[in-house]
């Protein structure tokens, strides 16, 4: 396995001048002698500057390659076209896949939440404080508990309750209210099943947060559970959304120790500052471009 990384050149100091309209591109196909050469040079013919770039290959023989680079470039909207026509030829001639995005088009991500508040909070603070590079355009939620706050921070509110085995109305009522407004979806702590159909037809991904526990306490309860059986680690998994429960490719995960002298609350609650972290991370990094989804496990560039 190969990896090579650059990191982002340093900010320029106050009083230099403004950075360059910026766009991310990542890259993903069969390995081949002369990929970063190609790429870089597709990018450098139209003037572009890149000031972060990172790949990986799987295997150093024929293996899968996985490449993202930020660029800056003088007049990106209008050169971007151009830039597009000339990946379309590398990626014919080297059998690619690629993904290229302006960077101040920021992702629009609709929240979903049950009652548990604690990830959906989070994700508003930060979104408030400027550290997430996303527009949120709703919170969605099968209990009304959370509308204040969550219009508090200036982002609309929908009640769509879903009760009972059929969920088909409220599945509907979510379809309309996202159809074309966002580009993907955060369940902060959503207790509610999507269905298949659901995830095909809103043909965005789907982000979830979980604690760490699955599949060893299922069900309600999952931490007075973890303390009866002694546990000395907790945590929590973030991880795409597939038809197949809990089992999506993963893109990030971390663990706490906690002890013998820690109470069902006390687990808990670290649990939570964990379902936090985590969350969060997974959903800048999503919107950064950092991850490439490949089968059912993920490259994250972090």
């Amino acid at each position: 396995m190969t990896t090579t990384r650059t990191r982002p050149a340093p900010r320029p100091a106050a009083g230099a001048a403004a950075p360059l309209p910026q766009a991310s591109l990542v890259v993903q196909g069969t390995d081949a002698t002369g990929i970063v050469a190609a790429v870089t040079t597709a990018l450098s013919r139209h003037g572009a500057n890149i000031v972060s770039l990172d790949q990986y290959a799987d295997s150093p023989r024929h293996g899968t390659f996985f490449q993202r680079a930020v660029f800056g470039m003088e007049d990106l909207v209008a050169v971007l076209p151009a830039v597009r026509a000339s990946l379309d030829e590398l990626a014919r001639t080297y059998g690619l896949a690629y993904r290229l995005r302006d960077l101040s088009a920021r992702r629009r991500a609709a929240v979903f939440v049950s009652k548990s508040d604690h990830c959906l909070l989070d994700l508003l603070w930060r979104h408030r404080q400027g550290q997430l590079p996303v527009d949120i355009p709703m919170v969605v939620s099968n209990h009304p508990d959370a509308a204040e706050q969550v219009r508090s921070f200036g982002i609309p509110f929908f009640h769509v309750p879903s009760a009972g085995p059929d969920k088909s109305a409220a599945e509907t009522e979510h379809l309309r209210l996202l159809k074309g407004n966002v580009d993907f979806i955060v369940l902060a702590r959503y207790m509610q099943i999507l269905s298949s159909d659901f995830i095909d037809e809103v043909g965005v991904p789907i982000i979830n947060i979980h604690h760490s526990f699955l599949p060893a306490f299922i069900g309600a309860g999952p931490y007075a559970k973890a303390k009866e059986r002694g546990v000395k680690l907790v945590g929590a998994t973030a991880h795409y959304v597939t038809a197949d429960l809990d089992e999506g490719p993963i893109i990030e995960q971390d663990v706490v120790r906690v002890t013998h002298a820690d109470t069902a609350a006390d687990l808990a609650r670290r649990g939570a500052d964990v379902e936090r972290a985590v969350l969060s991370r997974a959903v800048l990094w999503h919107a950064e471009d950092r991850v490439i989804r490949n089968g059912n496990h993920t490259i994250v560039f972090s």
